[in-house]
């Protein structure tokens, strides 16, 4: 496992049977506070917030014998930084092909931090309809909320100083199935 340039590994968090138990606890929690996922669908935030809301999705159905609502939504154009990223920001495409209205989404996401992803995913997800409530699911949450927002489902709660970066590596992006916890080389400690 390569960690990227200017990083050094300080721990795994999150092996590949560790990730699977960890979603699949989630799931259960979800099926307990929603009543057997009744009106329940699943949004994921791209990039690998689908990519766990279609993991979700699957061992959801594969506990109540019925397809979940399944959709992927791209921030980009939401996000408050996008003046600060590239001066042609990559705009993916939101694909949710159900409505939202009257559903109990689940919208999904990786890692939270600051909160200002989930700030924009909300916005987006407003523009596209009103459903009837909104849960977050994090697989991991590192801390640091500059928003007032807080996760539903939350897979691992990692305190992390400023330094230190939570990465999460999936196969169907990365090849691999890992969570690290790295810091900066150039930190002091």
């Amino acid at each position: 496992m390569d960690v990227p340039k200017g990083y050094r590994l300080k721990k795994v968090l999150m092996d590949p049977d560790s990730m699977d138990r960890t979603l699949t606890r989630m799931v259960h929690e979800m099926l307990e506070r929603s009543r057997g996922g009744e009106d329940l669908a699943f949004v994921g935030i791209r990039r690998r917030g689908d990519v766990l809301a279609a993991r979700m999705a699957e061992k959801m159905a594969g506990a109540v014998g019925t397809q979940v609502p399944l959709g992927a939504l791209d921030i980009t154009l939401y996000r408050d930084d996008l003046s600060l990223l590239d001066h042609q920001p990559r705009v993916g495409k939101t694909e949710i092909p159900f409505s939202i209205e009257g559903k109990r989404v689940v919208l999904v996401d990786d890692v939270i931090f600051t909160g200002r992803t989930i700030r924009a995913a909300l916005d987006a997800l407003m523009d596209l309809g009103r459903p009837r409530s909104i849960q977050l699911a994090v697989l991991v949450d590192r801390g640091h909320r500059e928003l007032p927002i807080q996760p539903d489902y939350v897979g691992r709660s990692v305190p992390t100083s400023h330094s230190e970066n939570v990465l999460v590596f999936l196969r169907e992006v990365d090849g691999e199935d890992r969570v690290i916890l790295v810091e900066a080389e150039d930190a002091q400690g």
